[in-house]
């Protein structure tokens, strides 16, 4: 099996097409197809089912589709780290991130790393920390910013970045503006507007609500802070979230107040990497400007 099959191979997985998987590779159509045709005798699988518009990967496909991904990721990581052994930090950074999440200030830290480091080229992809989890540990991201969803396993490891409460959002004129702290007990039949299931405070406020006993019902899932704020600022419903979220300007006319009692969580932030062994010199590069309060958490998280 040579790695260009699987570099192929991957090319009309993703295009879902051969004649554009040729072009993004710039190789022939027809030089294309006969790698993959090597690669399925080699394995004795069909990979693809061909139709005139496009190709779908069958059972084989999919599962050599993960582990071709962790390939060339670690082949990668190989040229890369020779690099960094002459002193260059060079290739692909591919990161993904939940949005205004807790202890570093992404675009800061993008911007700070392309100072230091402008041979990188770096692609950011924005997702719930569910997927981000599986992305790393599949090797089709270096690392991420997101919200503790599962201990560590040998594909994935997670560097603690920052632990706050949550915060219960409301409209000045709602019933418990001006309270003090509030329980899950407290906002029985509320109508909530949240994020989708997926995303990090959902999971961390779903959590409190379940550990208290207290069914609550979403009215309004959204997929942005902004749109989240604006909502309660309307007056169509509470948000429970991360207390960072109180600071923000659209915000500032808004009822915080604290979560307590016995559905009491914390949000807890973490960096996602994969293990020391497969992580990438520009990942590790990364991870050390963490230190610096200005644009992460600086709680020293180089041992990364």
């Amino acid at each position: 099996m040579e790695l260009r099959h699987l570099q192929h191979f991957v090319a009309v997985a993703e295009e879902q097409h051969f004649t554009r998987a040729a072009e993004r590779l710039m190789v022939s159509q027809s030089g294309l197809s006969a790698s993959i045709r090597a690669l399925e005798r080699e394995l004795q699988a069909p990979l693809f089912v061909r139709t005139t518009r496009r190709v779908t990967l069958t059972e084989a496909g999919k599962a050599l589709l993960t582990e071709a991904e962790r390939i060339l990721a670690q082949v990668g990581a190989a040229h890369d780290a020779v690099a960094a052994v002459r002193g260059v930090v060079r290739g692909t950074l591919s990161l993904g991130t939940e949005q205004c999440i807790a202890g570093v200030c992404v675009a800061k830290l993008l911007a700070a790393f392309r100072r230091r480091h402008p041979d990188v080229e770096i692609r950011l992809r924005q997702a719930g920390s569910g997927a981000l989890a599986e992305e790393v540990a599949a090797g089709r991201l270096a690392l991420a910013f997101a919200v503790t969803t599962r201990a560590d396993t040998p594909q994935l490891r997670c560097l603690p970045l920052a632990s706050e409460p949550m915060t219960v959002l409301c409209h000045p004129a709602h019933r418990l503006a001006g309270e003090g702290a509030v329980t899950p007990e407290d906002l029985g039949g509320e109508a909530f507007v949240d994020f989708h299931p997926d995303w990090g405070p959902r999971r961390t406020t779903d959590a409190a609500f379940s550990a208290a006993g207290v069914h609550r019902m979403v009215t309004l899932e959204v997929n942005d802070v902004h749109s989240l704020l604006d909502l309660v600022q309307e007056g169509l419903g509470i948000a429970v979230v991360p207390r960072h979220f109180s600071h923000k300007r659209e915000a500032s006319s808004l009822a915080a107040l604290p979560l307590k009692g016995a559905g009491e969580t914390s949000y807890d932030t973490v960096a996602m990497l994969p293990p020391p062994e497969a992580t990438s010199p520009a990942a590790r590069a990364l991870v050390r400007l963490l230190d610096d309060p200005a644009v992460g958490s600086g709680q020293g998280l180089s041992r990364a």
